[in-house]
């Protein structure tokens, strides 16, 4: 889980793929669709696609010279339940455990 964690963290490090995570959250959308927000290079903003499939956040489909993009809830899933096990050991220490300034 510790690879997921990390691929999934490291994807969502940056601005330019949150944004693209929350236009996909409405539905797909086509490549071309995803770029016209984002002032840079179709080759780069491929390369930002590129780590979200990686970490499988996304997946994309290609139909003829159209390839769409679909979100993948499997991660969000998985990090969510990483998260709430975090949480639940954050709220269950012992007063005694936690830092003193």
């Amino acid at each position: 889980m510790t690879d997921k964690l990390d691929f999934f963290f490291g994807a969502m490090s940056d601005p330019t793929r949150r944004a693209v995570i929350e236009h996909l959250a409405h539905g797909p959308a086509t490549v071309t669709t995803l770029h016209g927000p984002h002032k840079m290079a179709l080759p780069t903003f491929m390369r930002h696609l590129g780590v979200l499939e990686k970490a499988g956040i996304i997946r994309s489909i290609k139909r003829g010279r159209v390839r769409t993009c679909y979100l993948e809830p499997s991660p969000l899933v998985e990090v969510q339940g990483w998260l709430a096990w975090q949480r639940e050991i954050w709220e269950h220490r012992d007063a005694g455990d936690t830092p003193k300034d």
